[in-house]
């Protein structure tokens, strides 16, 4: 099975900064459209933070890319929320007139990307700023381990906020016959897209089960396909990480009668005792059409990364728009961005905080 290139085809007009920037300055106020436009690595920019002026003000704009994951996924629309609550471009109204709260100057954007492998691998490139990323995977980058043997490590990488915790899904019809993750030898398995983090856990979920690639059937695929090719019956079960209710599953669910395989036992017991990113937990039940129940299954934080080349104003703005009040207030209305507090975003990010952000929580007495 080839690698489907989902939403992003190459047919597709590529927006130019210049686009972008004055859809921006029109838009005004309404950043999260500004947040939500989808560009792939790269596109219409230069590594690193671009910069220009505004001639109707004495604030000098600057734009910034998000790397987050698949527009089937969770990543890319909680990517838009980032990008619009940091965002304030000029002649934006001012955060106490009820408008942006975020960097005086700053335009972010959300940047559909193959997910938390590829983004540290833009992340490293400067192809991207910011980047949504496991943090178990951040880790492995850090030090260069698991995944990241072949590249070495990221000293630079750093955490500006843990976000919200991510399920590991494994998803089957509920007429097959699969029941237990031993199952699956000899199926025909969606794996996760190359450069993916669900790819990377999907591995160790397998080596854990005694499985590898070899005994099964893979298929390499962002998680929209991978639900189109099982309700089409052309695979046996998909894996995807993310944050319940996953859309995608959720559409799927609706169309196609799902279950969702328990991940539980002394197996998985030991997986989250040795991988310290992982923790045992449940997606509850009722989120999924056709799955009443609660089902067991490993959770990792999804963390909000950049590296040491953003300066530590930068850092502390970042996170203060990200946290002020006016901003958390709209989360409410996100199923997973409801789940974000600043309380809980300087713990567990797998690694260090960039010091901008470890400021912000110190300031707010987040941190001692």
């Amino acid at each position: 099975m080839t690698r489907m290139d989902g939403e992003d085809t190459a047919s597709e007009a590529r927006p130019t900064r210049r686009d972008i920037l004055g859809r921006a300055l029109r838009l005004g106020g309404g950043l999260l459209a500004v947040g939500a436009i989808g560009l792939r690595p790269g596109a219409g920019s230069t590594a690193g933070p671009a910069q220009a002026q505004d001639p109707n003000t004495a604030i000098g704009m600057r734009f910034m890319r998000i790397g987050t994951g698949s527009t089937a996924g969770t990543y890319f629309p909680i990517g838009g929320l980032i990008a619009s609550a940091i965002s304030r471009p000029p002649g934006a109204r001012p955060c106490e007139r009820g408008g942006s709260c975020g960097v005086p100057g700053l335009i972010a954007v959300a940047q559909s990307t193959g997910g938390s492998v590829d983004n540290v691998g833009l992340l490293r490139s400067g192809a991207v700023d910011m980047a949504l990323c496991q943090a178990d995977v951040a880790y492995w980058a850090r030090t260069g381990s698991a995944a990241f043997e072949d590249t070495g490590p990221m000293p630079g990488l750093l955490a500006l906020a843990r976000l919200y915790e991510e399920k590991i899904h494994l998803v089957v019809r509920a007429d097959g016959d699969i029941e237990r993750v031993e199952d699956l030898r000899q199926r025909r398995i969606a794996m996760g897209e190359l450069g993916s983090g669900t790819l990377v856990d999907a591995r160790l979920l397998l080596a854990a089960h005694g499985l590898t690639e070899v005994d099964i059937l893979p298929v390499y695929d962002k998680p929209g396909p991978a639900a189109d090719l099982l309700a089409a019956g052309e695979i046996d079960a998909f894996f995807f990480i993310g944050s319940a209710p996953v859309p995608v599953v959720a559409a799927l669910a609706r169309s196609v009668p799902v279950r969702l395989i328990g991940l539980s036992g002394p197996v998985v017991r030991t997986m989250a005792d040795t991988q310290p990113y992982l923790t045992q937990g449940v997606v509850p039940g009722g989120l999924y059409t056709g799955v009443p129940r609660a089902v067991p299954t490993l959770s990792v934080g999804a963390v909000l990364v950049a590296t040491d080349a953003m300066d530590t104003d930068m850092a502390y703005g970042v996170v203060r728009g990200l946290w002020h009040p006016n901003v958390r207030a709209q989360f409410q209305d996100d199923v997973v961005a409801g789940t974000m507090t600043p309380a809980k975003a300087p713990h567990g990010t797998g690694i260090p905080l960039h010091p901008g952000a470890q400021r912000y929580y110190e300031d707010e007495g987040y941190l001692p």
